[in-house]
């Protein structure tokens, strides 16, 4: 069926079904070469048949659609009046008898009607898949539906709260006024009422005396002399009493009277009164991180982390959200759980289980499952659960004395160094892709590694510290070159800690004994020293985008900005605790603001500066929880601005957003670190960290 005309803009080419929506390509010679759709045409010849029908339960249109005589044979485009009887099974498309002996003719042919129940049968399929598929969006619908009315009445809440509280606030200000407006009256009377006695005292006084004065003037004049004398000693005494007497010349009271009302800050609250609490955290895109969501154990305090994510997976920064934790045994007893708000977007969800079993534990942000929710939990008691490495407790004393661990047994992987098994969706599994190494001296051994740099070219470089080398492996761990010679000359290497590599492919090497930075070329040719006699003990190294050289200074506690040729740009920091202060500062990165990421190793935190060296932020405490530290080391931050850290004493790898809020962990719990030191990204987007107590770096899986 044609549509009507008024459907079709303008010089349009293009054609929106007016019922779905869906755009199609108009034919050549426009709406009239339009395939007829026969169903409708038939469809509508019936009814047209029978007009007098007018009971649907007692004529099936349907029926007599069907039993109405065939729809015509369609016909062929590309051959007038041929009709298409064959179909060619390469072109996926109905052509007639000439078409087979022309274009089609090397392509294999069959009668249109032998594919016909084929092509009915798969298209009946196709439809029962997506038909299946209506009642998801139908409670999606109703879901959505649901919750769009629960907005518009927490708005029409929001509205009438606000209107009551501004409606109190508006009496309580009128009562304010008029209580003032009345004080006022009240001190303004009383100080008046002072004065008018005052007042009528004084003009008492004044008129006595312009009468006793204006008396005795007429006496003296116009009086004899018998009439002076009769009043002489009556008005004598009078004008001599008034002349004593004591009048109320000064006032009794005051004319102060103001109001002083401070409004700027009255104003200032007003301007800042109520708060708007939203979040558009949506629970398909929020994760749940700790391994506390599959294992427990019995009788101890479990959390795990829940990052809230927007439609779009970014995540929110903000708190306030609506988020609750079920968990149920199989036989339907409930565990609490509590759930702390860090405010930032991320919360602790903590619970203690009383009894060992399998457990649900559903998170529900606004009440819809985060990703993963339900998760399958398992309780067992301590005493089932062998004593892991994780578990030996370990004291920081120094980066590189051996006295300060407690010496753990990596477990090795059975197969072999190179571990290529299929990521798990399990957290327990952890992520390593990898490990390359062992203890000794030889290539591909380390002893004491300390720093890890990647390059774009795809090379990874590990600073061998006690071998005095540096040695160079591509990204899937194959050794490539050794570098280095022991000793205290220019080129030489005493005791290599840092290592990056610059925009030109050069590497750069921090020489903690040497106290100088070292450059050189992608093949290990030394080419310059810088630093000397200003480093007193360089450990991390980084460039920025200026191709300035940014180095920690672990033995001064600061951080030393050289040009590529060794001018000192700028230098910042000293021995403490505050701000701009450091103990012991280990590694340096730089993201993508240029801003200058240092690991604080003593004072157990992450500092962030600007690329003058202003401090900007901090994140960290001493302690074993999400985002604590036991003395960070390594450091880098990924495209986005996340920030990956090692964090030594807990031999763990921890991740953070770029306003330094904890998002995660690398699950390196199959194969633990052991005082990891250097860390860096790949440029295939893996982490690689030099796992220093085990003598060997390893590469693990980074979900950016």
């Amino acid at each position: 069926i044609h549509p009507p005309p008024n459907y079709i803009p303008p010089q349009s080419l293009t054609l929106s079904c007016p019922v779905c929506r869906q755009t199609s390509i108009l034919p050549e010679k426009g709406v009239a070469a339009l395939q007829n759709n026969f169903f409708i045409t038939n469809l509508m010849e019936v009814l047209q048949r029978d007009p007098e029908c007018s009971r649907p339960e007692a004529c099936n249109v349907l029926e007599s659609a069907s039993a109405a005589t065939p729809c015509p044979p369609l016909s062929c485009p590309n051959h007038e009046g041929k009709v298409m009887e064959f179909y060619c099974e390469s072109c996926e498309t109905a052509m007639c008898l000439e078409c087979t002996e022309g274009e089609h003719r090397e392509h294999v042919t069959v009668p249109l009607r032998d594919v016909l129940e084929q092509h009915k049968s798969a298209l009946k399929n196709q439809l029962d898949t997506v038909r299946n598929r209506l009642p998801q969006l139908t409670a999606a619908i109703e879901l959505v539906n649901e919750i769009s009315k629960q907005l518009t009445e927490r708005k029409n809440e929001a509205v009438t709260e606000i209107s009551n509280t501004f409606d109190e606030l508006e009496k309580a200000l009128h009562q304010r006024k008029t209580a003032l407006v009345t004080e006022v009256e009240n001190i303004c009377s009383t100080k008046q009422k002072v004065l008018q006695t005052q007042l009528t005292s004084l003009l008492q006084g004044k008129e006595n005396i312009q009468s006793s004065c204006n008396f005795t003037e007429q006496a003296l004049s116009h009086g004899s002399a018998t009439e002076v004398l009769l009043v002489q000693k009556q008005m004598g005494e009078r004008v001599s009493a008034l002349a004593r007497h004591s009048f109320p010349e000064h006032p009794h009271e005051n004319g102060h009277l103001e109001c002083q009302v401070e409004t700027d800050g009255l104003r200032r609250s007003i301007q800042n009164l109520g708060v708007l609490i939203t979040t558009g955290a949506v629970g398909h895109t929020s994760v749940a991180t700790g391994e506390g969501l599959r294992h427990a154990l019995v009788g101890q305090h479990t959390t795990v982390t829940v990052t809230t994510k927007d439609k779009d997976g970014e995540l929110v920064k903000t708190g306030n959200a609506a988020l609750r934790a079920e968990i149920v045994s199989v036989d339907g007893m409930h565990t609490e759980a509590e759930v702390v708000d860090n405010k930032n977007g991320t919360y602790e969800v903590g619970y203690t289980i009383r009894s060992e079993g399998e457990y649900t534990f559903a998170l529900l942000l606004y009440e819809q499952p985060v990703r993963g929710s339900p998760f399958r939990l398992r309780a067992v008691k301590p005493s089932d659960v062998l004593q892991s490495p994780e578990d030996v407790k370990r004291r920081v004393k120094s980066p590189s004395g051996g006295g300060g661990h407690v010496r753990q047994k990596a477990v090795r992987r059975p197969s072999s160094m190179y571990s290529t098994t299929k990521k798990k969706e399990n957290p327990i599994e952890d992520e390593l892709i990898y490990r390359v190494g062992t203890r000794g001296r030889d290539k591909g051994e380390f002893t004491n590694l300390q720093g890890i740099s990647t390059s774009s070219n795809g090379r990874i470089v590990v600073a061998d510290s006690n071998n005095q080398c540096i040695q160079v492996f591509s990204n899937d761990g194959q050794f490539k070159m050794r570098f280095g010679v022991r000793g205290r000359s220019p080129g030489q290497l005493q005791r290599p800690t840092g290592v990056t590599v610059d925009m030109n492919g050069d590497i750069i090497v921090a020489d903690y004994d040497n106290r100088w930075i070292s450059i050189f070329s992608s093949d290990g040719k030394f080419k310059n020293k810088i630093g000397a006699g200003r480093l007193m003990g360089p450990k991390g190294v980084a460039v920025d985008k200026n191709g300035h050289i940014i180095t920690v200074d672990n033995k001064a506690c600061c951080v030393f900005i050289f040009q590529s040729n060794g001018k000192l740009v700028t230098k910042f920091g000293a021995r403490g605790t505050s701000d701009r202060h450091f103990a012991g500062p280990h590694f340096v990165a730089v993201n993508n603001k240029n801003e200058i990421v240092v690991t604080d190793f003593h004072n157990h935190s992450v500092k962030v500066y600007n690329a003058d060296g202003e401090f900007l932020f901090k994140f960290g405490s001493h302690g074993e929880g999400n985002g604590q530290f036991n003395a960070p080391t390594g450091v880098a931050v990924d495209a986005n601005g996340n920030i990956i850290v090692a964090d030594w004493g807990n031999s763990r790898i921890q991740v953070f957003d770029c306003s330094g809020s904890f998002l995660s962990y690398i699950n390196t719990s199959a194969d633990p670190l052991y005082g990891p030191q250097g860390l860096a990204l790949t440029s295939d987007g893996h982490v690689a960290v030099a796992d220093s107590g085990n003598h060997c770096f390893k590469v693990y899986r980074y979900l950016q």
